[in-house]
Formats: C-alpha cells, sequence, structure tokens
C-alpha cells in the first residue's frame, strides 16, 4: 500500500524539493504518494518547515511522524497539539556547509584578513599571525555540528574546547560540561563558536558576565542560533574592546532589520543565515531513510526530546 507524504512547507521549497523527495523515497524502496494536499486524517509523515500553515497537529490521526526540513525545532518542538515523533534534520549537505562556515571564519579572524583585504594603502604591515597551535577555539554546542566542527579545526592546529550541558568525550576536542566548565571554556576562547540549540536554558547565554569571561579581544562566531546572544551584551563588549569582532549568522529577528546596529558596527560581519543551509538532495535522503524506517518499525533518526526541546 501506497504511503502517504505531506509536504507542509512554504510553497517555495515544494519547487525545490518535490523532486528530490520522490527520487529519494523510491530509491529507499518506499511507494509513497507526495503531495501538498492529501487529507489530514489519510497522512502518514509530515515534511514540515515552521513556516507551514499547519499549526494544529490534532487532525492528522494516522500521522507516525513528523519530519522537519530545518536543524532547528524551537519552533515546533513545544506545540501542544503535536503528539507524534518529531525529527529535526541532521543531513551531510548541512554538516559541511557549518563545518565550511565555521573554518573559513575562524581562518579569516585568525590571519587577520581583514586587515589585508581592508587596507590596501601603501603600508607594509608586517605582522604574521601566531600558529594556530597558539589560538585556542571554544565551541559550544557538542551536536553533530559541534563536533564536525571541532574536528575540522583540530586538523588545522587549533586547540579545540568543547562544552555542552552534559559530559561528552570527542576525539581530538578537550570536552566540559556544566557551570564551571563553561567559565572555563569561555576564559580559554580567542575565538568562540556558537552551536548550541535555542532552548530556555540557552536563552541569552552569552551575556555580559559571560562575555566578561573571554579573554579581551576574543572573536564571537554565531551560525548557532541568534538568541543565544544578549545583543545589547555584545554591542557594548565590542565597544569597550572586550570583543574584537563578532560574526553573526543567525539572528532574533530575521531578515535583520535595516535600522539593526549590527549592520553599521565597524566590529561586527553580518552573513545572511548561509551557514548551514539544508540542500534538498541530501536532506530528501534523510527523510526518504526515516519513512523507510517508520514502515520497516526501525528506530527513526535524529528524534527530538521534547523535555530538552533538541
Amino acid at each position: 500500500m501506497s504511503v502517504n507524504v505531506l509536504f507542509a512547507a512554504d510553497d517555495r521549497l515544494w519547487h525545490n524539493y518535490h523532486e528530490p523527495l520522490r527520487t529519494a523515497l523510491a530509491e529507499a524502496g518506499v511507494d509513497a504518494h507526495l503531495a501538498t494536499d492529501i487529507p489530514a486524517a489519510q497522512v502518514d509523515y509530515i515534511v514540515y518547515s515552521p513556516g507551514s500553515e499547519v499549526q494544529d497537529f490534532t487532525p492528522f490521526t494516522r500521522c507516525k511522524a513528523v519530519l522537519n526540513l530545518w536543524a532547528g525545532v524551537e519552533n515546533v518542538a513545544h506545540n501542544p497539539t503535536l503528539t507524534q515523533p518529531l525529527a529535526r534534520m541532521v543531513d551531510e549537505g548541512l554538516t559541511q556547509g557549518m563545518v565550511e562556515w565555521v573554518a573559513g571564519h575562524c581562518l579569516r579572524h585568525h590571519l587577520g584578513l581583514d586587515t589585508h583585504i581592508l587596507h590596501q594603502d601603501g603600508t607594509w604591515r608586517h605582522d604574521p599571525p601566531p600558529l594556530a597551535a597558539d589560538r585556542p577555539v571554544t565551541i559550544l554546542g557538542l551536536g553533530a555540528l559541534g563536533r564536525a566542527c571541532g574536528a575540522a579545526l583540530a586538523e588545522f592546529g587549533f586547540p579545540v574546547t568543547g562544552w555542552a550541558r552534559s559530559a561528552h568525550e570527542v576525539p581530538g576536542i578537550t570536552c566540559l560540561h556544566g557551570p564551571e566548565g563553561l567559565k572555563t571554556a569561555l576564559a580559554r576562547a580567542h575565538i568562540l563558536v556558537l552551536l548550541l540549540p535555542h532552548t530556555p536554558e540557552t536563552e541569552s547565554l552569552l551575556n555580559a558576565a559571560r562575555l566578561a569571561l573571554l579573554p579581551r579581544g576574543a572573536v564571537v562566531l554565531n551560525p548557532g542560533r541568534g538568541a543565544l546572544i544578549d545583543d545589547d551584551a555584545l554591542l557594548a563588549a565590542l565597544d569597550a574592546g572586550q570583543v574584537g569582532h563578532a560574526t553573526l549568522d543567525t539572528f532574533r529577528t530575521e531578515p535583520l532589520p535595516p535600522e539593526h546596529p549590527f549592520w553599521t558596527h565597524p566590529q561586527v560581519t553580518v552573513t545572511p543565515h548561509i551557514a548551514s543551509e539544508t540542500r534538498p538532495a541530501s536532506a530528501a535522503r534523510v527523510i526518504a531513510e526515516n519513512v523507510r524506517r517508520g514502515e520497516a518499525g526501525e528506530a527513526l533518526l535524529h528524534l527530538v526530546d521534547r523535555d530538552r526541546g533538541y
């Protein structure tokens, strides 16, 4: 019997995803009817993005799982009508994109590329950077993205410290956890990378008190979630020189409003939420595998813990 898969996302995404999804489902051996207009009572799986018109999951009485297109699930995980299993997106394209963004901007700041690119004024500035071994990097968040970014940076020779709420062991990364571990991780961070999910516990995690723990002049990279940062505290730390530069890819309001001071601050770089874009081809394979698993009675991949919010 055919499986009914509802694509419940922005209409513009349907154009990009319907062919990769159909191909991936067929390759996974799933006989699937994929559409945007399946009656709720007949839906077996929902491919979902938070911008969807679907906000009440109650009518989807036979739905076996909601499969999120994005890594972030904070806009759906706590929906009281969602009683079905929820899986977030973890895929090779998203991970590789994040690794490239983080590695690129770490190297940019480590090598001082902005100085060379922006100040071609005939002045010979012979000021070589330290080697990577002398530039400690801290990553807050040791999920799939944090581990992958940490491994890549360690390959360049950066000493990498990773922090999470609970204990982890990751080869090549010094892993810390808990409140005291966070203080130590921040104190080591010449470059700080934020890759935590947005939960009530991580809201404004990087506030004035924690920014003060960083070595003076540290660089902050945020490709994680905009709400991890207290914007006013970061701007104050930049103005005071406590933070040397902030390169930010995610924001509390997106698109970032034109009047926001991040746009014009000389020590802030804004990138438009491009660090870990979901790629249709690779994301479709993840979704198809979860549908196959659901039909085979196997455990789904990347299930969200509703209590933790990710």
